[in-house]
């Protein structure tokens, strides 16, 4: 089945260099059709629940000055990308900013200059060929941990996420591939900050409370999004956001549930429009007694919530109106670690089992 779609992915690329190649054998100008990836071409669905990309593209041409930088450069990607696909490797989106450094013969001038280059370059791939970056076996940092009662196979290692100690199991970019051999959870609950995930992972939470917990440090990374959407679709478990009461937060949550502007291309295989926000709310400040820790927003907070407010799938919710609006009125937010001060167990023991019981989540 792997070596299956390795040679679909293969193809795809190959048919893209053959497509090039032709447009040469008959005397045109070569070029290469890309999605527009603005705001303007970004789309929300109401029938899907996220954000898409519209139908907008452009043609970068070979024989163009403005665009033949980025067409050969999105060319050696997509070359570099075949080889790997082909070899089974895998590389970092650092890595390939190093094996494209090169002159182009017969001149001076640098395939690349810097890795903010390379970086879009492989985006304008994944639009062109419809294969997400990790299908195109490149890979970004590693940034996550997960721990549950949860055994998983990847790459021919079993793992166990119940015995992964205090660092739990770091979850990579790739997570498209991982088995599932074991799920013994209700539910999913992923949050925004490692110390928040270090706390419950210490108190055993996910034991406690059985869910498989999971964090990022700030906006949760591809191989996550995937990895939640998968929890959810293949082992029909609820996933749960937890966040700070502030913008950035909802903002985090957003995400995860509709997708993003910038990753618009990509929503179908890593939006989650089924989460809920199990985070802090307007009404917790006063419940659980959090005032004393509000912390007043500065212009970039507010300006942020503004943003918010915007978006179609907020403007449209009563519910989250109204708490964008006590936040606004409110004009400060509160972290999660307050919690901390009420005990260092507090969230465990106190504050998600009440929200669990009481069914306080957000949609």
């Amino acid at each position: 089945m792997a070596e299956d779609s390795s040679k679909k992915k293969a193809k795809v690329l190959e048919d893209l260099g053959l497509g090039l190649y032709k447009q040469i054998e008959k005397g045109e100008n070569p070029y290469v059709t890309v999605p527009i990836r603005g705001l303007s071409n970004v789309k929300y669905s109401k029938e899907k629940g996220i954000l898409t990309l519209g139908s907008g593209v452009s043609r970068r041409y070979f024989l163009n000055v403005g665009h033949v930088r980025k067409f050969v450069q999105t060319v050696a990607v997509a070359s570099l990308s075949k080889n790997l696909i082909e070899s089974d490797k895998h590389t970092s989106l650092r890595d390939v900013f190093y094996q494209m450094r090169r002159t182009i013969p017969g001149t001076k001038v640098d395939v690349v200059d810097d890795q903010t280059e390379t970086d879009k370059a492989v985006e304008d791939l994944e639009l062109i060929t419809d294969l997400t970056r990790e299908q195109l076996h490149i890979t970004a940092n590693k940034n996550g941990a997960v721990a549950g009662d949860v055994i998983i196979e990847d790459r021919g290692d079993t793992i166990d996420w119940s015995k992964m100690g205090s660092g739990g199991w770091a979850i990579p970019s790739t997570t498209e591939d991982i088995t599932f051999k074991k799920v013994n959870a209700k539910f999913v609950l992923y949050m925004e900050k490692a110390a928040i995930w270090d706390r419950l992972n210490e108190d055993k939470a996910w034991k406690k409370l059985n869910c498989v917990i999971i964090a990022s440090q700030g906006q949760a990374t591809r191989g996550i999004r995937r990895l939640l959407q998968r929890l959810y679709t293949e082992q029909n478990l609820p996933v749960y956001v937890l966040t700070d009461f502030d913008p950035w937060g909802f903002y985090i949550y957003s995400a995860i549930k509709f997708g993003s502007i910038s990753l618009a291309h990509a929503s179908e295989k890593l939006a989650l429009p089924q989460a809920k926000f199990m985070g802090l709310l307007a009404d917790d400040i006063e419940r659980y007694d959090l005032k004393r820790h509000l912390i007043k927003f500065k212009d970039v907070d507010s300006s942020r919530l503004q943003q918010i407010k915007g978006y179609e799938w907020f403007r449209n919710n009563k519910a989250w109106m109204e708490e964008l609006n006590k936040m606004e009125k409110i004009g400060s937010k509160v972290e999660l670690n307050a919690f901390t001060a009420k005990g260092l167990s507090f969230m465990t023991e106190k504050y998600l089992p009440e929200k669990i019981k009481e069914d306080k989540f957000l949609d």
